[in-house]
């Protein structure tokens, strides 16, 4: 992986390799100013060329992959893994709440003023992802020069794909419409054949 590098002023240059990095820090030329990813800024005026660079992500449920791309060669490439604990942690939460109120015997007037969601309002587990995956975007954004950012987004119509003419109700009634009450029957017919 390459590290990213700051001019003397804080502008965003090339990445460089970690052994031109090493060096670097090595001659007091530059200092590190994050560890987590790796950046180091110069102490000294450089020429700052930069190429053009394009950013690509590539979205989906559990895991988010990420690479960098100039011209003909790939800088940095990287999957981050998503938080799949968000509906479980809410949930004991929501638990423990409930039981902090019995426990306290006094009568609580019902409150009603909290009971509409914003329209805005999405689950908190589709947030999470959602708020993730802007924060390393923005991580890179900020680490790059000026780069172009390409996200795939995978959403695509299985059915429409084998036939094109499928619309309406056929979408319900698909390959495998009725399947799991046949074998829920034969499954309740040889229950009843062994008994």
């Amino acid at each position: 992986m390459l590290v990213f590098v700051k001019n003397k002023h804080g502008e965003n240059l090339m990445p460089c390799k970690p052994s031109k990095a090493r060096k670097l820090l090595k001659q007091k030329k530059a200092k590190i100013i994050s560890y987590k990813p790796f950046t180091i800024q110069l102490l000294y005026g450089s020429g700052g060329y930069k190429q053009p660079v394009t950013l690509g992500v590539d979205l989906g449920s559990k895991h988010i992959g990420i690479a960098v791309t100039s011209e003909d060669r790939v800088l940095i490439k990287g999957e981050i893994e998503l938080r799949n604990d968000v509906k479980k942690n809410l949930d004991i939460r929501r638990q423990y709440r409930r039981s902090r109120r019995y426990r306290k015997t006094r009568y609580r007037k019902p409150r009603f003023n909290n009971r509409k969601r914003p329209e805005d309002w999405l689950p908190p587990s589709i947030q999470s992802r959602i708020d993730n995956t802007f924060r390393w975007i923005d991580n890179f954004i900020n680490l790059l020069p000026s780069p172009k950012l390409c996200i795939e987004v995978g959403k695509f119509d299985v059915q429409k794909m084998m036939n094109p003419d499928i619309e309406g109700v056929e979408y319900q009634q698909g390959e495998t419409y009725g399947y799991y009450d046949v074998r829920y029957y034969v499954t309740c017919l040889f229950i009843l054949f062994l008994t």
